[in-house]
């Protein structure tokens, strides 16, 4: 089996800033600044507006919008028979503004679909989109999105992102009405925990970022697992699972899109919703949604369910028994389907935390069933690739096939992107069977 890698590289870019709301600083603090404030001249208003604009104006697509809706946030704080001019307004939102870098640490740990606009691509060509975990001050991830090409050889192409990123321009939050999901999320927040974001069509994918929204994900939404899943009548969706972490407790939860315009972000209920690692299945099996998992941080189980948003019983169905995996196995990302089988990409830790990429088939009729294995791993951290935040890990959210190659996007020690390319019967060959 002959596993090429590319040379192709994503690095995190400090300069990929999102506009965010000044930190809580309380009532008081904030009366304070808008004191100082109001006591400027009109001149100096005028003049300090002039200078914001000049530095952070080519930043960002919709400052004067951010501006606008943070002085809004701090209005009620400011006597009702003050005038205010427009350009004052602006500066006062501007005091109650910062910038966030959402990739200042880090862009690591990829998903991989195929882009569900295909339109100008060419003949065995296929156009794709990825999910990565951005990670910036404060260690708070994001879910972040690049689109490129895989040719007909298999050559990989990343469409350069714009200079700019952008959060939603809408968010609409609901509370969870699943009575279940009530009570387990409970232990995480009383508060609203679903809610939908949208973005503006004009905004090309690599410049929309989904960021912590709702108090149970407000220190992190990790390793999303985008799979696009066909329904029942055909139609496709993309799912994601995705962990989020609140600064002390970790939950699984699910978006849902069909554009990667609209996602609606929502909470999953039922005893087994824990720890991380979750990934569905790309279409339903004998009319059940079917999920790996690994609940318990060491082995890797399969659950099924009628309903996508509850999922109860699971069923063993890997344990590391291979050197290279004795500490834990995980999967990475959602089950691929081939003729000879269910495709799961794993990770096993061995020795000094390293981690490898390897193989495993499922049954086609019957996913609980391993008929196949990697005996020795598939891909692990090279000299170039041990090095980083977190050394010695090589690690992805998902993969898929184009004309018989697997394409394998995969992290460098939690720092950086790159991509592996196998073909796919090599990969099959080389296991060994149940």
């Amino acid at each position: 089996m002959k596993i090429h890698r590319s040379k192709l590289v994503l690095s995190p870019d400090p300069s990929r800033v999102i506009l965010r709301p000044l930190g809580p600083l309380g009532d008081e603090r904030h009366r304070r600044i808008i004191t100082k404030v109001l006591a400027l001249n009109e001149s100096d208003v005028k003049d300090l507006l002039r200078i914001t604009w000049a530095d952070f104006a080519g930043r960002h697509r919709n400052l004067p919008e951010f501006l606008r809706s943070q002085f809004e946030s701090v209005r009620r704080l400011i006597p009702r028979k003050v005038w205010l001019s427009e350009e004052r307004r602006l500066l006062l939102g501007a005091y109650f503004t910062q910038e966030y870098s959402v990739e200042a640490a880090a862009l690591f740990n990829p998903s991989i679909v195929i882009h569900p606009d295909q339109r100008g691509v060419p003949s065995g060509s296929i156009r794709f989109v990825m999910s990565l975990r951005a990670t910036g001050e404060g260690h708070i991830s994001s879910i972040a999105f690049r689109e490129g090409t895989v040719d007909r050889n298999g050559s990989i192409q990343i469409t350069k992102p714009t200079r700019f990123t952008t959060a939603p321009h809408k968010i609409h939050r609901f509370r969870e009405k699943n009575t279940f999901a009530r009570l387990f999320l409970s232990d995480f927040t009383n508060q609203q925990t679903d809610y939908e974001a949208t973005y503006a069509p004009d905004e090309p994918i690599s410049e929309r970022i989904l960021f912590p929204a709702v108090p149970v994900e407000s220190h992190g939404m990790e390793d999303a697992r985008f799979v696009r899943f066909l329904d029942d009548d055909g139609h496709a969706i993309y799912f994601a699972t995705y962990t989020a972490y609140n600064g002390h407790d970790v939950v699984p939860r699910m978006i849902q899109t069909i554009d990667f315009l609209k996602f609606h972000v929502h909470s999953l209920s039922g005893p087994e919703i824990r720890n991380k690692g979750m990934a569905l299945f790309p279409r339903k099996i004998h009319g059940s949604y079917a999920m790996i998992s690994r609940q318990d941080a060491e082995n890797l189980y399969i659950m099924y369910s009628r309903n996508i948003h509850i999922w109860g019983a699971r069923i063993p169905l890997i344990q590391p028994r291979r050197a290279w995996e004795f500490v834990q196995i995980g999967n990475c990302g959602s089950p691929i389907e081939t003729t000879e089988g269910w495709l799961v990409i794993s990770h096993g830790v061995g020795p000094m935390r390293r981690y490898a990429l390897g193989a495993y088939l499922l049954d086609l009729d019957n996913p609980s069933r391993v008929i196949a294995s990697l005996e020795k791993p598939m891909l692990f951290p090279n000299k170039k690739e041990r090095e980083g935040y977190v050394p010695n890990v090589l690690y992805t959210c998902g993969a898929l096939v184009h004309r018989g190659r697997l394409i394998l996007p995969y992290a460098m020690s939690d720092a950086a992107c790159s991509f592996a390319t196998v073909s796919l019967s090599d990969l099959v060959r080389s296991m060994r069977r149940e």
